[in-house]
């Protein structure tokens, strides 16, 4: 094993996790990215931030791509002396679009990257395996690492993943505060009604179908009663600007755990509310990448 002399830079997009009824199993990927750029030096630690979060993060070993390196390089067995780390985040942090995923994939990938012969002992399965590990639930890191539409879960301990194909055009509406997963995930019931379950496992199976070729279905492929419901307390602006939305016939859901809006369409940013951010956005069809 050699470590290599050069820097790797990574690119990871961002994700939308649920998508409505696909509750912790489906994510998307999408046309923002954050990048990294990691250079082996002599010694010490370097980290530079530039852009979302850039005020908030550590400059230690705490932020969490270098956790996710430390983590590679210890399953490698090789690290290099020093690390000189470089972020470019695009991803709005604490808003519903993978930024943590897109840490964690970006991390092992420009850790893999510095190790020479690290794919032949560490491959794209035993990186996923990971992210999971690391990320705590496998949607978003799936479809940051693999591009496309990704259905994940996990068999005993083992993460597994199926990508599919996915050509829908997106908008994100993405509010000027955010809200931590662990908040939005502290709502929601210890039990469902068996209808509403009944009603969530027809609508995932729909926007499987919806996703992959008949986006005539996305507006009631889209209906979740799993998680969204229960949110709606915490997040009101979102809620509001889904449910305007759906009313107007486009598909519109919470993105991940929020409050960002997920729209399935084009053209719709006039919704936006007064200091809210819109992008519109592809899939992004290859997931993490490194040069």
């Amino acid at each position: 094993m050699t470590i290599l002399q050069r820097p790797v830079t990574v690119r990871v997009p961002a994700s939308s996790a649920n998508l409505g009824p696909g509750f912790d199993a489906f994510g998307l990927a999408l046309t923002l990215y954050d990048e990294i750029t990691v250079e082996a030096i002599d010694e010490g630690l370097v980290i530079t931030v530039e852009g979302e979060g850039a005020a908030d993060v550590p400059r230690t070993a705490d932020h969490l791509v270098v956790r996710a390196m430390e983590a590679t390089f210890d399953l490698l067995a090789e690290r290099p002396a020093g690390l000189r780390v470089t972020c470019v985040n695009r991803i709005p942090h604490a808003r519903g679009l993978g930024s943590s995923s897109a840490a964690i994939v970006g991390g092992i990938a420009a850790a893999r990257a510095l190790v020479t012969d690290s794919q032949e002992r560490f491959d794209d399965t035993a990186a996923f395996q990971l992210a999971v590990d690391l990320e705590g639930h496998p949607d978003n890191v799936a479809a940051a690492q693999y591009g496309g539409f990704t259905i994940a879960w996990i068999d005993g301990a083992a993460a597994e993943v199926e990508r599919l194909d996915s050509d829908v055009e997106v908008t994100v509406f993405v509010p000027p505060v955010g809200l931590s997963t662990h908040e939005a995930r502290g709502v929601l019931p210890e039990s469902v009604p068996h209808a509403d379950a009944a009603h969530n496992a027809g609508r995932a199976a729909l926007l499987v179908a919806a996703l992959t070729g008949a986006p005539h279905r996305l507006i009631s492929a889209t209906e979740d009663r799993l998680h969204q419901p229960y949110r709606s307390d915490q997040m009101p602006e979102s809620y509001r600007l889904v449910r305007n939305l759906r009313v107007e016939g486009v598909p519109a859901v919470i993105s991940g755990a929020g409050p960002t809006v997920l729209a399935f369409a084009r053209g719709v940013g006039d919704a936006a509310p007064a200091g809210w951010t819109v992008h519109e956005l592809d899939v992004d069809a290859v997931g993490v990448v490194s040069r």
